[in-house]
């Protein structure tokens, strides 16, 4: 069970000094994290390191600059690295193992020349819808509009002139571990929001490429999609090490040499998946913080097309049903933050933390049905319940009973709401689900948000003591895994290497308790009404979208 409980000061100074470490850098969409593991315990962290960042809405999308990028990666590892000279005396020298992970899909393109094209178009942006519905009839597989190549296509469709210069297509992980390394990859998890993958090779689907490359519009000539994307590489592969330049950008100080072998780079709903140890067939798993999703590891192909169902695969490449919702807790953040300056102007200062516990504390205390309250979180798009763009609303009947308890009770549904809708659709299908885990910063404040999502999914949801690390710890923990595999490969015992469900098994979760809370009977049937009449109220949504522009938009 990992824990951010420092093991005896002496054993982690010599694990550090002797290069025995394993470091995971996510970037997520408020916080780039690092963490610093023991390479041989896993389940052992040493250290952590976090910056705080936030996506910008610039020219009618949703981004982040790229330089924001590597000073926020910078401060993350120098935070770590500064943790670790505080508490050991010592700064990291080398490195047994490193990874990136970072939110999924978006769009990042590059001309031969490494040049940025566009600004990164991030997974939020709804604009390519003609795209994905034309590409996922020419599949017969659903294509998300935050998919790359659904950017892609959206792009063609548009005839933007920067196609003509276009040479190299990536993730955000993927960029960023191009720049370390110096090696163009996606771990499996990652390529599968890129571009659709086939379970067979466990690469992009041959058959798919070739029907893109026939559609026309083509940016240049000799156009093939193949060309763009980075290789695939699943689950402990070779994927490059860390150059004396990729060094310099973590590193400021200059202490940290080149040499360290990388795991392929992986997406957050990857990294959450392993964080939660839910690789296995028939196990899930639920991430909520800007985004929420649930990724339901299968037994098998689902066997309809469903338009608010990912088709993806975890990091060994096993295929996964991901649902999808752009909005999580953003907007009850904004709430609480809006409580933290109330309690600032009245002279009983919080911090966030302290102001996110006193509120989930309150909803414990709520009606039934929220006292009639109903809270829509979507500040951008929902396709998962057909919602092209966002406006959070908060509305109630005259004869609702408006209360802290109500009000926060509200928004918690609201978070789940979307993702009860698609979990809805999944078991309508037959996907069966054994173990449902938790993991994300809501689920700090023990018991509340768990027993809400316990009552959405109307499910057992548990949570280990790693669901505060999230994916930082499961990079890292794949990082380990890739030094594992090729310590077993370099003693000659290929072979003998174990499978990444067996590494997780044994390796990370074999000692590991975790807090699970059924569902309560009263709490699923309270839900299901709030989801009614979240589902009535959804027309609400939609018209003001229409009816409020952005404060930046003129009527």
């Amino acid at each position: 069970m990992a824990t951010t409980d420092v093991p005896a000061a002496a054993a982690a100074r010599e694990t550090i000094a002797a290069g025995r470490a394993a470091l995971g850098i996510e970037l997520g969409s408020t916080r780039i994290k690092a963490c610093l593991i023991d390479a041989g315990r896993p389940d052992r962290v040493l250290a952590i390191g976090s910056h705080e960042w936030q996506n910008t809405f610039a020219e009618g999308r949703w981004t982040y600059p790229l330089d924001e990028v590597w000073s926020g990666v910078r401060a993350a590892y120098g935070a770590l690295a500064d943790a670790v000279e505080r508490d050991h005396g010592i700064r990291p020298r080398t490195l047994a193992a490193a990874g990136v992970s970072a939110m999924m899909h978006g769009y990042l393109a590059f001309d031969a020349d490494d040049e940025l094209l566009v600004p990164f178009r991030t997974w939020r942006n709804t604009s390519t819808g003609p795209a994905a519905d034309e590409l996922t009839e020419l599949f017969g597989v659903n294509i998300p509009q935050r998919w790359s190549v659904a950017h892609l296509r959206q792009a063609m469709l548009d005839r933007e002139p920067h196609l003509a210069r276009l040479a190299h297509l990536t993730t955000l992980a993927g960029h960023v571990h191009h720049r370390l390394t110096g090696r163009r990859a996606l771990g499996v998890g990652d390529a599968s929001g890129v571009f659709p993958i086939d379970e067979a090779t466990g690469d992009y689907d041959a058959r798919m490429l070739a029907a893109f490359d026939g559609l026309g519009a083509d940016p240049h000539p000799g156009f093939r999609l193949a060309d763009l994307l980075p290789e695939v590489l699943s689950a402990g592969a070779e994927a490059g090490t860390l150059t004396a330049e990729g060094a310099a950008l973590l590193d400021e100080h200059g202490v940290l040499e080149p040499g360290a072998p990388f795991c392929p780079p992986e997406g957050d709903a990857g990294t959450g998946m392993v964080a939660t140890g839910s690789v296995a067939p028939r196990t899930g798993n639920v991430s909520v913080g800007t985004s929420t999703f649930a990724m339901i590891v299968l037994e098998e192909r689902m066997r309809a097309l469903h338009r608010e169902i990912d088709l993806v695969t975890t990091p060994a490449g096993r295929p996964v049903a991901m649902v999808h919702c752009n909005n999580g807790a953003s907007e009850l953040a904004e709430w609480a933050a809006l409580f933290t300056d109330f309690a600032g102007r009245i002279g009983t200062p919080l911090d966030s933390d302290a102001a996110f516990a006193a509120l989930l504390a309150a909803a414990s205390e709520a009606d039934a049905d929220a006292g009639g309250v109903l809270a829509y979180n979507q500040v951008s798009g929902e396709p998962v319940a057909g919602l092209a763009d966002g406006r959070p609303l908060v509305v109630r009947p005259p004869d609702g009973s408006l209360t802290l308890a109500n009000l926060v009770r509200a928004h918690l549904d609201g978070v789940f709401a979307a993702l009860a809708l698609g979990m809805g659709i999944l078991a309508g299908d037959g996907v069966r689900v054994e173990r449902m885990l938790a993991h994300g910063g809501l689920f700090r404040t023990a018991g509340v948000a768990q027993r809400a999502l316990a009552a959405a999914l109307d499910a057992p949801v548990s949570i280990a003591s790693t669901a505060s690390e999230g994916g930082a710890w499961g990079i890292a923990v794949l990082a380990a895994y890739r030094a594992t595999v090729a310590g077993a490969s370099d003693a000659g015992d290929g072979a003998g290497a174990p499978t990444l469900e067996d590494y997780l098994a044994r390796m990370v979760f074999g000692d590991a308790a975790f807090e699970t809370v059924a569902p309560d009977a009263d709490e699923v049937a309270a839900f299901a009404r709030y989801l009614d009449r979240y589902r009535a109220g959804l027309e609400l949504e939609r018209a003001a979208s229409d009816a409020v522009p952005l404060r930046g938009e003129a009527r």
